[in-house]
């Protein structure tokens, strides 16, 4: 993965979409984006991380706070882990970290994770 600043998240863009590493933490007291966790972005959904309902969250909290539709965010590795990489359709990599940015999370497009 390129190196990013700790308090950067690292938006690449691909061939087959807009890839972001996550920081999960299931389980928490709400939704929300935490902000840059070591190039990724760290959020915190409620639910526990069992039959995929955290996944399902992720997804719902990524496709709100970005503007996307669900089926336009796929985890695509990670699903039984904390660290996730997740693919987003419809965007390039420079609006989403526009819209990152517009949701207080500092970001930069990079070249590859």
């Amino acid at each position: 993965m390129e190196a990013a600043p700790a308090d950067t998240v690292l938006v690449v863009g691909t061939a087959d979409g807009v890839r972001l590493q996550l920081r999960v933490k299931p389980g928490g007291r709400a939704d929300r984006l935490l902000g840059p966790h070591d190039g990724a972005l760290k959020l915190e959904v409620r639910a526990a991380p069992e039959r995929g309902r955290a996944n399902d969250a992720v997804i719902r909290l990524l496709a709100s706070s970005l503007g996307l539709g669900r089926s336009q965010v796929e985890v695509i590795t990670g699903a039984s882990g904390r660290d996730k990489i997740v693919r987003l359709l419809g965007a390039s990599a420079t609006e989403i970290a526009r819209r990152l940015e517009a949701e207080g999370v500092s970001a930069r497009v990079g070249s590859r994770i």
